[in-house]
């Protein structure tokens, strides 16, 4: 069972915050200030914030800018992951990928599902890993910014959190990149 073990050190994490969203401005942006009140309140640093439009390049541009970024560990986008046809966070996410997360969709549905039911369909949420950063691409809805960070992102952003998280594979992340 998952657990925190206060007897390990917790090493804060440096988090970048974009809001991907036609119609608000930074000052309106309800879900990224969520993502920043809990990053923040959990001991982590906001490393950066940033408000686009739905375009797929300049999302996707703002992504590698960030994953190429040494002062930033983890990339949250809000918005822009459900079905209609402005919505292409998740396809510049994917853009930016070396590898996904396919998991974290998986239970981010099934904590959607326990509190919005069947809607959970309807969301793309996804996560990756580029560069050794990671990226998450969560919905626009505060609520479930929310249920992201409180039911997944706080514990594995955690280094505390056992028997693994993401904290601890951090300095893995691009072994690929280096030469032996």
């Amino acid at each position: 069972m998952s657990r925190i073990d206060e007897t390990r050190p917790f090493h804060p994490v440096r988090i970048a915050v974009l809001a991907v969203s036609d119609t608000r401005s930074l000052a309106e942006d309800r879900s990224g200030d969520v993502l920043v009140e809990r990053l923040t309140g959990a001991g982590h640093v906001l490393a950066a914030r940033h408000i686009l439009r739905d375009d797929r390049a300049a999302i996707a541009d703002q992504l590698r800018v960030w994953v190429a970024d040494p002062g930033i560990d983890v990339i949250l986008t809000t918005g822009g992951t459900g079905l209609t046809g402005r919505d292409v966070t998740v396809e510049a996410h994917r853009d930016v990928y070396e590898k996904e997360i396919e998991a974290f969709a998986t239970v981010f549905t099934i904590v959607s599902m326990a509190k919005i039911g069947t809607s959970a369909v309807q969301s793309r949420a996804t996560g990756g890993v580029a560069g050794g950063t990671y990226l998450f691409a969560l919905p626009g809805s505060s609520g479930a910014c929310k249920d992201a960070w409180d039911e997944i992102l706080k514990f594995q952003l955690d280094s505390r959190h056992l028997p693994c998280n993401f904290v601890e594979i951090m300095p893995r992340l691009d072994e690929h990149l280096r030469r032996k």
